[in-house]
């Protein structure tokens, strides 16, 4: 295989990993914000709650950043056309992140019911709003974008916006996201809260993580029916980078299962996520917390590394101009660029999960709603 091609091969299973790892530790974070009024009866207690994942929320967000840079640098195509494409959504994703690190430092200023009540909501539609769109973005990809290029390389959008958030494929893929952020942010609170803060979030935890179980189900089903994209013709992965006279691409119903139809060995994908989702609430259920968040998390990585396995080597597929889809072999960087941002992964990946795991071990243990009440510092 040619380094070229290696690269670009390696490219597209680093993406999923930094993907996964936003779902996983952005995505508890999300599920704690979006839990945050259920789980806390008392002002006390939603102060304890948000103190669970105060010392991490910031740091999860390299997660966030190392996703989209990793678009950014190793498919620059996909990175200028998609944030193109969606542009509406990507403000509405933005807007409705930078609410939670406002609503972080704004809640506890003023010690009026009222005021903290507004932040608290500010804290619900700032973690579920972000995973509902997360998912949404894994649905409109599989179903393809309505986009296309001139001669010249310029892009035009094909379809609106609104489209894209309000399809039932994707509002399903949506709310399977926020389920397993649910389920993930719920572990968390089950692992450093106690009482009846722990309690509460076992009982929102466990059925979100079964939701999500169906939902990624009925999805493998439905996806069945989807009409996805197939080369139709010999492909060369070492084409330019280019999505100008690429070879001839069709759309079929079921084309998203050739792949596991070609190479059976990737049905441990699907399956290693739906064992996920599924012991996941078993073990939050017997009360194993910790057991529970590590499959939340493997539930997480099968489900997009299925999505990526069913797609490959898509990346962005065009519904209106099937032939000029992005692909991993048409929408990737230089040699010489993805082989220095190897380079520099293979150092500083190793490095942000070192000082993950050690921030999560320095700071293990039980967030006492005592101690958050005598602390006025405290969230």
């Amino acid at each position: 295989m040619e380094l070229y091609i290696a690269l670009k091969v390696i490219w597209a299973v680093l993406l999923g990993v930094l993907l996964s790892g936003l779902g996983i530790m952005v995505g508890m974070d999300m599920g704690v914000g979006a839990l945050l009024r259920f789980v806390g009866r008392t002002d006390a207690e939603r102060r304890t709650a948000l103190a669970v994942i105060g010392p991490h929320w910031d740091g999860n967000q390299v997660w966030f950043i190392l996703g989209g840079g990793a678009i950014f640098a190793a498919f620059p195509t996909l990175y200028a056309t998609s944030f193109s494409t969606f542009y509406v959504v990507m403000i509405l994703l933005l807007f409705s992140m930078i609410m939670r690190p406002v609503a972080f430092e704004y809640r506890s200023k003023v010690d009026a019911r009222r005021w903290r009540a507004t932040w608290d909501w500010a804290f619900l539609i700032s973690g579920a709003l972000p995973m509902i769109i997360y998912g949404a973005a894994f649905g409109n990809v599989l179903q393809g974008v309505g986009f296309h290029f001139s001669w010249d390389g310029q892009y035009y959008q094909d379809g609106s916006f609104i489209w894209y958030l309000l399809n039932p494929f994707a509002v399903m893929c949506g709310v399977l996201s926020l389920a397993l952020a649910v389920h993930q942010g719920g572990a968390m609170l089950m692992i450093r809260g106690e009482g009846p803060i722990a309690e509460r979030a076992r009982r929102y935890a466990v059925p979100a993580g079964l939701l999500a179980a169906a939902l990624f189900a009925i999805g493998g089903v439905w996806v069945r029916f989807i009409k996805g994209f197939a080369y139709t013709a010999p492909v060369n992965p070492a084409m330019p980078a280019t999505p100008l006279g690429g070879p001839a691409v069709a759309m079929r119903a079921g084309a998203w299962m050739d792949n596991f139809h070609q190479h059976p060995v990737l049905w441990l994908l699907p399956a290693v996520g739906l064992l996920g989702m599924v012991a996941g609430p078993l073990a939050l259920a017997a009360r194993k917390p910790i057991l529970g968040w590590w499959l939340g998390a493997l539930a997480w990585i099968g489900t997009i590394f299925t999505t990526g396995a069913a797609m490959f080597p898509f990346l962005m597929p065009s519904t209106t101009a099937p032939a000029q889809s992005l692909t991993v072999w048409n929408a990737s960087g230089s040699a010489y660029n993805l082989g220095w941002m190897l380079a520099f992964a293979l150092v500083f990946v190793p490095i942000i999960l070192s000082y993950t795991a050690w921030a999560f071990r320095v700071m293990r243990g039980k967030v006492k709603t005592e101690s958050v009440i005598a602390n006025d510092h405290s969230y």
